[in-house]
């Protein structure tokens, strides 16, 4: 069952962060919570700013409003276009009238702050410990590795929060994963959170809050940690967050949006006392020991067919040893057979970027395997940084320039082709290794086959022109 907020217990970081946002607590569980920053972007954003403004609704509180242009922008090189989306033109046309119009903080295409939203949030300081934050994107829990309680929603509940800075929240169980042991140099969150929802199912936790939590999680860098968090909606989780650390502090000073140098002292001491008091008790708890695990990859259509990248794709079969349908429909539509090794697949595409693994690090570590390499002849190579801001620093330090010289197109900062809004694709049937986060039927265009990984496995595999183990490439961790 999910637990009531009280004060006299010990309480995890979830509680905390709930109980100091709380208005109102409902007879069943669920709360009225003030909400601090919304994010718009304009696939979503602008089904919510019409709904508003058609029921002559005003925005509570502009100033806490954050729209960007990222899901459906052009991100080819130069931006040729606005958006090579059919009718894209019209969300963005829309969302710049409405931000303006409203008076909303607005980062436009052309904006230096501009950006994919969860990417962004952070970079800006937007996103911070101990706020409540919402946007129509499902990712959105990235932002819980702040140490900030933040969800997706739909358009609806958008334009809720919108209207009054308030949503009401379902009692939520709680779970904490515990990732223990020595990690390898080349073992990165995405593998991690893969393993996971591979070893338990992508629905293990509906209707949970998850805690990272360990020493593994304490020794990663913040950008390790977004990436962690970004796919607990991949787990079926409500939202992640972690407990702000000297790290996250770190991170966040001296960003556009965050804590003014007056009250910076004082903020910092209490996002440090946002932790799982000892003896909190979580509904269910999961020790992961990382030192077992290997670089993974997807197989199927869901992030849970996942295995090690080195072992064979397995029989269509439950946990109970049944025949799984939905396992052999995803072999039927990926073009496998059981027992296939996965390093033995060639691939026609390798694309990095998205709300998973497209920040400065991601790039770097990336750009490390690619260093005097070149693409596999036949291999379609992308790089889309995930904000302006990124590229440009990217850029500075010569990044850009080893993707080029390997074969990769640099492209502009957006969500680009993560997922196929009808505009450009990978093809039919072209077998695609991704550091995306998700891997649907036709997520990448139609009959499009995604393989997601690392973005060190996805610039391996370009070079060698198939599915490839980056423990071969040595390289050293970035």
């Amino acid at each position: 069952m999910a637990h009531a907020v009280t004060a006299n217990r010990a309480q995890t970081l979830f509680d905390k962060l709930l109980q100091a946002h709380q208005i109102k607590q409902f007879d069943d569980g669920s709360s009225l919570v003030l909400i601090d920053r919304i994010m718009l972007h304009e696939r979503t954003g602008t089904i919510a700013l019409n709904n508003l403004i058609d029921d002559n609704r005003a925005v509570a509180h502009p100033s806490s409003v954050f729209c960007t242009i990222d899901h459906i922008a052009d991100t080819t090189p130069g931006r040729p276009q606005i958006s090579r989306m059919p009718g894209g033109e019209v969300f963005i046309s829309a969302m710049r009238k409405q931000a303006r119009e409203l008076k909303l903080n607005f980062f436009d295409i052309d904006d230096p702050r501009q950006g994919i939203v969860h990417v962004i949030a952070p970079e800006q300081g937007i996103a911070l410990p101990g706020i409540t934050m919402v946007c129509p994107d499902s990712h959105t829990c990235t932002l819980g590795a702040l140490g900030a309680l933040a969800w997706g929603i739909g358009s609806t509940d958008c334009e809720h929060a919108l209207a009054t800075r308030t949503l009401r929240i379902k009692a939520q169980k709680q779970m904490r994963i515990n990732l223990d042991g020595a990690k390898p140099a080349w073992l990165t969150a995405k593998d991690i959170i893969i393993h996971l929802i591979a070893q338990y199912g992508a629905a293990h936790a509906v209707g949970h809050v998850i805690e990272f939590s360990g020493p593994v999680v304490t020794a990663m860098d913040i950008e390790q940690r977004l990436t962690l968090c970004n796919m607990a909606v991949e787990f079926g989780a409500f939202t992640a967050v972690i407990a702000p650390d000297n790290k996250t502090l770190e991170y966040v000073d001296g960003r556009p949006f965050g804590a003014a140098a007056q009250h910076r002292e004082s903020a910092q001491q209490q996002w440090l006392a946002l932790a799982s008091d000892p003896g909190a008790e979580f509904n269910s708890e999961i020790t992961l020991d990382t030192s077992t695990l290997a670089p993974a990859v997807s197989w199927g259509t869901s992030p849970e067919h996942a295995i090690p990248v080195d072992t064979a794709v397995p029989p269509p079969a439950n946990s109970n040893g049944q025949t799984d349908s939905s396992q052999t429909k995803a072999l039927a539509y990926m073009g496998l057979t059981p027992g296939q090794f996965l390093t033995d697949l060639r691939i026609d595409v390798a694309f990095i970027g998205s709300c998973t693994n497209s920040r400065l690090s991601d790039l770097r570590r990336a750009a490390n395997i690619l260093q005097n390499r070149k693409v596999a002849q036949g291999v379609r190579a992308i790089c889309i940084p995930g904000s302006t801001q990124v590229k440009q620093h990217a850029e500075a330090e010569g990044l850009d320039k080893i993707f080029k010289q390997a074969g990769f197109q640099w492209g502009e900062s957006g969500c680009s082709m993560c997922f196929f809004a009808g505009g450009e694709g990978f093809g039919q049937q072209a077998r695609t290794i991704s550091s995306t986060n998700r891997n649907f039927e036709g997520r990448q265009g139609p009959q499009t086959r995604t393989h997601i990984a690392s973005p060190e496995t996805v610039a391996w595999s370009a070079v060698t022109g198939k599915i490839s183990d980056v423990r071969l490439a040595g390289h050293s961790d970035g």
